[in-house]
């Protein structure tokens, strides 16, 4: 994210209208344009192919497929892309780039292996209950297919590659309706699979392109595949963080899926219609704010954060001092103008969202659940912000701990508020997002007023080894060869 933050410094630093206008859009197409692109595929295949007449089971059938797409590559691929996307930055720092290549070789495993590890065995449940074993293949494939491309965005992501990455999703989904069409209309696939198989294409098709235009980059290879092993242990924290928050994302709609009202597909796959629908509504009315912490906050926070260490590194103790008081005034500015904005926005969509969605088909249980959630969402995009700068500080503990209390909260909460009036299904997800809100506020707190511990008292003046232990004599007259006791 701070190298869309660095280009929208130097467009909005021209300081003239047009330019605001382009760095606003610039922000937007750049963060939300690739899951927009997907949203506007899908839209198309449901129209032209005319999925409303397909059978109840076969259209549950697909929809949950893709939920389940969805949601678990985002669980499965979270955890190890934090620590790739700091393995990578780190190397490209020190000038390593020999040690990328295995960085991508062994995140592309890792990757894999853990999400098939979740994978196969659903899939071979779902074939002992009756679906066709080509559909799960596919399904199974797709999964794969976002996982990598989920992954091999964070490597484009640190390289700027931000219009090819969006090109490549524009291009894949643009081919991705036309097979849909070409499987239905001249392979004679039905609508569902057709729809399936040309998503699962156009999953590995971007994750193909991504990977090729990365490997580009970086074309010799160290073989130090050991080094980025080693990173999975050091930053457990980090691991553990990313996978709690993304939890906690979805952690709710979990529980929703235990209550009895939830559906059933084939006896495999569980969903919770109204919820799950209202989750993604509310979730897309504050989808927003990471265009407004990229365009906004992170720019103008990245610049006092790099003073700050600039001066750490070279500077007077004064100076030290006021570059940290500028760059914590700046972070809670920040914030609080973060905030505000988001809140403006999601009012506004929000009450465009309750009177043109009950004319288009949303109504009743979805409706009602939805104000809650859309409140929830918005607490809990503000505390990602404030994990983002936690992440800054190097605070990996903090941002763990604020991720368990995130998940274990939004579990508990809701097992309480399911057993409420719909209007209130959303409190327990909400509750969760202001807990874990108000820990990392008192977090960041805590680090301004212990920075100087925190920066200065971490790590080692002798570097740590792993051998045995030294003699504990520095220096020995004594030892043969050290002095010659015959002479004189």
């Amino acid at each position: 994210m701070a190298g869309i933050g660095v280009q929208l410094n130097r467009i909005f630093n021209k300081n003239t209208v047009t330019t605001s206008i382009y760095g606003i859009g610039f922000s937007f197409t750049y963060t939300i344009a690739p899951m927009l692109s997907i949203i506007g595929c899908l839209l198309a295949m449901y129209k032209v192919l005319g999925f409303d007449s397909v059978g109840f089971a076969e259209r549950e059938l697909f929809s949950c497929s893709v939920l389940y797409i969805f949601i678990f590559s985002m669980l499965t691929s979270s955890p190890f892309n934090s620590v790739l996307s700091k393995y990578q930055t780190d190397k490209i720092y020190e000038q390593k780039y020999e040690d990328i290549r295995p960085c991508i070789i062994v995140g592309t495993i890792t990757n894999l292996t853990f999400s098939s590890l979740i994978a196969i065995p659903f899939c071979i449940r779902a074939v002992l209950k009756g679906i066709p074993i080509y559909y799960m293949f596919t399904v199974y494939m797709g999964y794969l297919g976002f996982c990598l491309t989920l992954s091999t965005m964070v490597y484009n992501s640190i390289l700027k590659q931000y219009k090819k990455m969006c090109a490549y999703f524009v291009i894949s989904m643009g081919l991705t309706f036309v097979l849909s069409l070409i499987f239905k209309h001249i392979f004679n696939f039905s609508i569902t699979y057709s729809m399936l198989l040309a998503l699962t294409v156009g999953f590995l098709l971007i994750a193909s392109l991504e990977l090729a235009n990365v490997l580009r980059f970086f074309t010799t290879n160290s073989n130090n595949y050991r080094d980025i092993l080693h990173y999975y242990r050091i930053y457990w924290k980090l691991i553990a963080a990313n996978f709690l928050y993304t939890l906690g994302l979805f952690s709710h709609n979990f529980v929703f899926w235990m209550q009895p009202w939830r559906l059933v597909v084939f006896d495999t796959y569980v969903c919770n219609q109204p919820y799950d629908m209202a989750s993604f509504l509310a979730m897309f009315t504050n989808i927003s704010a990471g265009v407004f912490f990229i365009s906004r906050v992170e720019m103008h926070f990245h610049e006092k954060y790099k003073n700050y260490m600039e001066a750490i590194i070279g500077g007077k103790l004064d100076t030290i001092e006021k570059t940290k008081k500028r760059m914590f005034q700046v972070l809670s500015s920040q914030l609080i103008t973060l905030a505000h904005f988001q809140f403006i926005i999601t009012v506004i969509i929000y009450l465009i969202a309750v009177t043109v969605l009950p004319t288009i088909g949303f109504s009743g249980l979805v409706m009602e659940i939805y104000p809650l959630l859309t409140v929830g969402y918005y607490i809990t995009f503000i505390m990602y912000s404030e994990l983002l700068f936690l992440y800054y500080f190097n605070d990996l503990t903090g941002g763990m701990i604020n991720g368990l209390l995130f998940t274990v909260f939004s579990v508990i909460g809701s097992l309480f508020s399911a057993n409420f009036n719909p209007l209130w299904y959303g409190a327990g997800f909400t509750v969760a997002g202001f807990i874990s809100f108000t820990y990392s506020y008192f977090r960041l707190r805590w680090i301004e007023k212990n920075i100087d511990i925190h920066v200065f008292c971490r790590g080692t003046i002798v570097e740590r080894v792993n051998q045995k232990m030294p003699r504990q004599d520095v220096y020995n007259i004594y030892d043969t060869g050290k002095i010659d006791t015959r002479a004189g």
